[in-house]
């Protein structure tokens, strides 16, 4: 017991210290200084409260699409569609504030990213759908759901909101929006919003769902194992398709808040939204603790935010940020690896044993 809850925390500092370290050795190797690097990177994320406010508000969507694929990875599947879910999110909020407008301004927001929310939902219900009941990779449905996404809310974009000849939506009105006067006081303008705090407290509430609900505990049992859930009276298919439509949700949610705290309109995009894949780095960081995630979603937005910096100061390409992730998550996947040795090696004694008390027995 102390062994795992030791690595819950030794496991990922160590992949974080590792990605840095290996960052440094190649910015050696090309010719840049590795220390002005990081005290740049250190510098444009938390250098001043402007920097902090961008940083806060770069974690917003990425705590979310964490946190969805989370609670579809607890459940036992492998939800790549963040991105796509994230997006008609995004979309759906937007259409929302777009044409309802007339509303009041708390009605509208409240209004708004429930639309976004409940449309990145039922986007990922449909692979937990064809998971449940025709036995389908959800790796595959949200793949293809991604792209089905982008091309349909590119469409809607350029025939349903935007002006003839342009790309983009016209902007929601400021009673839609996330962003506030208080909040641009204290950090100088920066456009972090209240969204950033709706973010923290879901985490809360999934950690609440995940260790303190029925429905929470029946997800993690089929996510264990589904067979052994089946015989014990879980409603399986049922818990499929919920355990994708709340990841859905969440990611849908974190499209939503981006659009009215961040973007505050919606365009044409060339490529789906790298924060769902994102998302997935932070919640693999971690292991997929909700609790957790709000901290690994501080160092990648950091990685984010202030490896824009680095390019200012030095001739450094901001793409060694780029290395340094893929080396942390390299090094949080060495992790199960070393688990899966050092959990066969502990099993072969045991095995052994047995063998000898069974011809003794004989």
């Amino acid at each position: 017991m102390k062994l795992k809850v030791k690595s819950s925390w030794v496991i990922p500092l160590v992949a974080i210290i590792s990605g840095f370290i290996v960052g440094a050795i190649i910015m050696l190797i090309f010719g840049y200084d590795p220390i002005q690097n990081y005290a740049s990177l250190f510098d444009g994320a938390f250098g001043g409260v402007y920097s902090v406010g961008e940083t806060l508000r770069n974690m917003t969507p990425l705590i979310l699409t964490a946190l969805g694929f989370s609670v579809a990875s607890k459940a036992g599947f492998f939800n790549i569609g963040g991105s796509g879910q994230y997006l008609m999110g995004w979309f759906g909020a937007i259409i929302v504030a777009l044409k309802f407008s007339f509303l009041p301004g708390w009605l509208l927001i409240i209004v708004s990213i429930l639309a976004g929310a409940l449309l990145g939902g039922l986007w990922s219900a449909i692979a937990g759908v064809l998971r449940a009941y025709f036995g389908t990779s959800e790796v595959i449905t949200t793949i293809m759901l991604n792209y089905v996404s982008l091309y349909f809310v590119n469409f809607a974009v350029k025939d349903w909101l935007s002006g003839k000849g342009e790309d983009s939506s016209p902007n929601i009105a400021a009673k839609a929006s996330l962003r506030g006067n208080f909040l641009e006081n204290l950090t100088a303008n920066s456009t972090l919003h209240w969204g950033f705090l709706i973010a923290i407290i879901i985490c809360f509430v999934i950690w609440f769902y995940f260790n303190r609900m029925k429905s929470g505990f029946e997800l993690r049992s089929v996510g264990i194992n589904e067979e052994a859930s089946k015989y014990a009276g879980m409603n399986v298919k049922k818990t499929i398709i919920m355990s994708m439509l709340i990841s859905g949700l969440l990611a849908g949610l974190g499209g939503a808040l981006d659009g009215l705290g961040n973007f505050q309109n919606i365009s044409v995009s060339n490529a789906l939204p790298q924060v769902g894949y994102d998302g997935m780095a932070v919640a693999l960081l971690v292991n997929y603790s909700p609790i957790g995630i709000i901290f690994s979603a501080l160092l990648f937005s950091a990685l984010q935010i202030g490896g824009m910096s680095i390019s200012v100061y030095s001739n450094t390409p901001t793409e060694i940020v780029s290395i340094v992730t893929a080396a942390i998550i390299f090094f949080v996947a060495i992790k199960y690896v070393i688990e899966l040795l050092l959990n066969k090696r502990k099993n072969k004694p045991q095995k052994k044993e047995a063998v000898k008390e069974e011809g003794a027995g004989k």
